[in-house]
């Protein structure tokens, strides 16, 4: 929430759009509230009107799980998406984190800000908490929602690999719906890509291979047993091939990593100050939770 209150939150945007538009544009700049269940609807609004006032993106958690939209029902009579309504959230360029409890109240809600409002699905988190729902790709997709894939954290997703993601999101989608000709590999493609562009507000710019927009490309090798015979490529690139099988990445016509080389990190090293901050970082002598989520 805006730190301290409206002046803190004040003050809070103002130190972060000094760092908006660097990296060649590559740096941007969100709000983001935690969710519902932890920040006041005053602050939920606060947040709201510095979005607009700044034209700041909004990124929070809400409608989590199914039992997060129950708890909400049964305490204030409103669903989560409906909390973000009146407090003004969707009038904003939002990004909900999840959203495996949306239910069909919510979709009229969310149909009406014209895309402006997105969801993040990380399936494996979804399969490791055992949650009985997944994110309702196919519902949101038919109301103009654009659903971007994730991984979440390290503690509900050990791998971070947003490859898998794609791949699981298509597998559940199939599984939930009852439907194997649903998600398709190619609509799957096109979650990974344009669709998540669009979800973090940057559809304009990246998302598609096309005249005008920045030059983030990645060459994979699909000349592994594994993705032989290539019948259908986008079916190969989302169900045979992994993420090891990326070859090289280039964001906006920067190479960053050639052949399996990363150019622009001394891996060793990195793993070296790892070794050394992990004894800190997972350290529970303390014997408390950093936060409690009452839900």
């Amino acid at each position: 929430s805006p730190a301290g209150g409206r002046g803190g939150g004040v003050r809070w945007v103002a130190g972060a759009l000094g760092g908006r538009g660097a990296g060649g544009g590559r740096i941007t700049t969100a709000l983001a509230p935690h969710a519902p269940y932890t920040v006041t609807e005053a602050d939920l609004t606060a947040t709201a009107e510095l979005a607009r006032a700044h034209g700041l993106p909004v990124h929070l958690h809400a409608a989590e799980n199914r039992d997060q939209t129950d708890t909400s029902l049964a305490r204030h009579g409103v669903t989560p998406v409906e909390v973000l309504d009146r407090t003004g959230l969707l009038d904003t360029d939002l990004l909900i984190a999840h959203g495996t409890g949306i239910i069909e109240r919510d979709l009229s809600l969310l149909e009406r800000t014209g895309g402006r409002t997105a969801v993040a699905t990380a399936p494996r988190g979804y399969l490791k908490f055992a949650w009985p729902d997944t994110t309702p790709v196919r519902a949101l997709r038919a109301i103009g929602v654009p659903v971007g894939l994730a991984t979440d954290g390290a503690a509900s997703n050990n791998s971070l690999d947003v490859w898998e993601s794609m791949a699981l999101t298509s597998l559940i989608q199939k599984s939930t719906e009852g439907d194997p000709r649903w998600l398709t590999s190619r609509q799957a493609l096109h979650h990974a890509t344009l669709q998540s562009a669009r979800a973090v507000g940057l559809g304009g710019s990246i998302g598609t291979l096309a005249p005008g927009r920045r030059a983030d490309l990645i060459l994979v090798d699909l000349t592994g047993p594994h993705t032989q015979p290539v019948h259908d490529l986008a079916a190969t690139l989302v169900h045979s091939a992994r993420s090891a099988d990326v070859r090289t990445t280039i964001v906006d016509g920067r190479v960053l990593m050639r052949d399996r080389e990363l150019l622009t990190l001394d891996v060793p090293a990195v793993v070296r100050e790892l070794d050394q901050r992990l004894p800190a970082l997972v350290d529970r002598s303390h014997g408390r939770r950093i936060q409690e989520y009452d839900t």
